[in-house]
């Protein structure tokens, strides 16, 4: 049975958002998520392009212990326009048996866009670097979070990155997963009201 995941996302300096994922694969090495309808007010755009409506679809890959998280990301008819790695701390994940399962983390500013094109690169660069110089970014972090935005980047261009399983859950295989879950949740209600 699918559940969701309830994801503590700390911006600095103080505010927190929380984001509320189906948890369709909880492996050791991977967690995916899937966010069927994006809560963003506007679209997100790189260099002009629109990369992220809202209410899009997003299908998300945490990595314990990694420092960035991937999305899968779309418009809002379902057209692939990339992949989005947000630099991070690596999420804390509470114990899987809670209800709800919830994660925390927090936002370091960097995020590495590779298009669907192909394109790649560094995003809100400005941004880290303004938390940096007010301090609002401790020095640990922030030299963390541009090693691993290059780190990336690199990775990419070497044929490393993004890994295999991004490719393969693509919002096709999440809205299916999804789907027969509901299906499966749906029977048993059915079988357990007809007693």
């Amino acid at each position: 049975m699918i559940r969701s995941v309830h994801i503590h996302y700390r911006r600095l300096p103080e505010r927190v958002d929380t984001y509320v994922q189906e948890l369709l694969h909880d492996g050791d090495d991977v967690k995916v998520t899937f966010q069927p309808s994006t809560p963003i007010d506007r679209p997100l755009r790189v260099e002009g392009r629109v990369i992220l409506e809202p209410g899009s679809p997003v299908v998300w890959f945490t990595f314990p212990g990694a420092w960035h998280d991937i999305g899968r990301f779309h418009l809002g008819d379902g057209t692939f326009t990339g992949i989005y790695a947000n630099v991070l701390t690596p999420p804390r994940l509470h114990d899987p048996e809670d209800d709800p399962v919830e994660w925390e983390t927090t936002d370091l500013f960097l995020d590495v866009w590779r298009g669907a094109g192909g394109e790649i690169r560094i995003l809100d660069e400005d941004e880290w670097t303004r938390a940096h110089q007010a301090g609002v970014l401790p020095d640990g972090w922030a030299h963390r979070a541009r090693e691993e935005a290059d780190a990336l980047v690199t990775a990419e261009a070497e044929g490393r990155w993004p890994p295999a399983v991004v490719e393969s859950w693509t919002l096709d295989r999440a809205r299916e997963r999804l789907a027969q879950s509901s299906s499966t949740i749906q029977a048993a209600h059915r079988r357990s009201t007809s007693t």
